[in-house]
């Protein structure tokens, strides 16, 4: 009884932070409206609560949300029930298809992970003092290929996966139009090597937005080497972004 409480408490905040401010929700549609147009496919992978979902329909996009946590997928089926172009995908995705184990926070959800080196990381981690992952669940996990085959080639892919975002895209074999893909100051060397796998699969340019901002920061989009140097010199105290990656540079630069 107490750990349902505390989930529902844990959903409950996040619908409020992630929903209950505009000028954060009209800063996505415009960040988004570079990537998607009315038709195209998007794909998010880690949807949460679905806030990002609902700007890629505000964009006129269809969405396939991507979240292997159960109470999450089920409120993603409340909230999407009358949106035949919303497909909910209860599955966590990395290299391989098969089962993993999804550690879990019942108070934050949002930072819910298959990754055992990232909660590694968080341990004493300055900002992350009070993330405890008590819980696991073991979920089915599939593939981006597999994805792509069975929804098409997404136009643009948000993967925020708490570390795990590089076996995410180790399960991918071709180059995607664009996508971002989460960092922590904490665990800079998954994104690194993001960065590194999609630099050798197509000649993407960078750029990156710190935490919740949904501004880009640089002027021009940069290459592989020049994000690379931009995150390692982030002060500890950014916490976190997303890079994006786009073989479309004009969709990087900053406005």
């Amino acid at each position: 009884m107490r750990d349902a409480l505390v989930s529902a408490y844990g959903v409950a905040r996040s619908l409020r932070i992630y929903y209950g401010d505009r000028a954060r929700r009209a800063g996505m549609d415009a960040l988004y409206r570079r990537f998607l147009k009315p038709g195209d496919l998007a794909f998010d992978i880690g949807a949460h609560v679905g806030d990002r979902v609902a700007s890629f329909r505000r964009l006129g996009a269809r969405v396939v949300a991507i979240e292997p946590q159960p109470q999450l997928a089920r409120l993603l089926r409340v909230l999407f029930v009358f949106d035949r172009k919303v497909a909910i995908e209860p599955v966590a995705v990395g290299r391989t298809k098969g089962t993993i184990e999804l550690k879990l926070n019942l108070p934050n959800p949002t930072v819910a992970t298959a990754s055992d080196t990232f909660i590694d990381a968080a341990k004493g981690a300055e900002g992350w003092e009070s993330q405890r992952w008590t819980h696991t669940r073991t979920v089915p996990m599939t593939t981006l290929d597999a994805l792509i085959e069975k929804h098409g080639v997404p136009q643009f892919t948000k993967i925020d996966v708490e570390g795990f975002e590089d076996e995410v895209l180790a399960g991918l074999s071709q180059p995607l139009p664009a996508l971002s893909l989460e960092f922590t100051t904490i665990q800079r060397d998954v994104a690194l090597g993001a960065i590194e796998r999609l630099a050798a699969s197509a000649p993407y340019r960078f750029n990156a937005a710190v935490g919740e901002s949904q501004r880009l920061e640089h002027a021009e989009p940069l290459d592989a080497a020049g994000i690379a140097r931009w995150l390692k010199n982030l002060p500890l105290k950014a916490n976190s972004g997303d890079i994006y990656a786009s073989l479309d540079s004009a969709k990087l630069r900053k406005k």
